[in-house]
């Protein structure tokens, strides 16, 4: 081969080598620019209803949540509860409060959640048998840790209290079920 043609080949070569690895480079760098910039496009709105009805018994809540979507992976949110319980011949108790939270989709079928919740109960006793009626005000911190099966807008899962004292806590067990919506 004459010098010319090694020049040319050698040319050539680096031509498509260059055009090969910049293309992958490119490939390598490719930024998603966020076609949304409206805050609000990204939040949802969702919550949860209590209803519970029995012979002198009567448990109501109402508990409102936003969580904003920072990614398709990572939401953060925070959340407001109210509650009325009432026994009869036994106990009248209100509870109020709020929660921040936070989930991970690893994957678009799974949910992880971790939500710290720090409510107000004020419970009226009455008088029952020989003991005299009495008040009981207190703050209570739950911090939940749980996991998802996620389809659509809802999660179905479990979560459990990490801090739970079953002489403290407002629930009768760490360990609680959960349904999650948000449109």
């Amino acid at each position: 081969m004459k010098e010319n043609q090694i020049s040319i080949v050698f040319k050539s070569f680096f031509v498509i080598m260059t055009v090969f690895f910049s293309s992958y480079v490119s490939a390598q760098q490719n930024y998603t620019i966020d076609q949304s910039p409206n805050f609000w496009d990204k939040v949802q709105f969702g919550g949860g209803l209590g209803l519970g009805f029995g012979s002198g018994y009567t448990n109501i809540s109402v508990m409102p949540s936003a969580i904003y979507n920072v990614n398709e992976i990572v939401a953060v949110g925070a959340g407001l509860q109210f509650g009325y319980m009432y026994q009869k011949n036994y106990a009248e108790s209100f509870v109020w409060g709020g929660s921040a939270i936070v989930l991970v989709n690893p994957i678009p079928q799974v949910q992880l959640s971790a939500e710290l919740e720090q409510v107000r109960v004020d419970t009226d006793y009455e008088q029952y048998y020989n003991q005299p009626s009495y008040s009981d005000a207190y703050w209570n911190t739950a911090l939940y840790l749980g996991a998802g099966y996620r389809t659509g807008n809802v999660t179905i899962g479990a979560r459990y209290d990490v801090l739970y004292d079953p002489n403290k806590s407002l629930y009768g067990s760490g360990f609680m079920p959960f349904v999650r919506v948000y449109f």
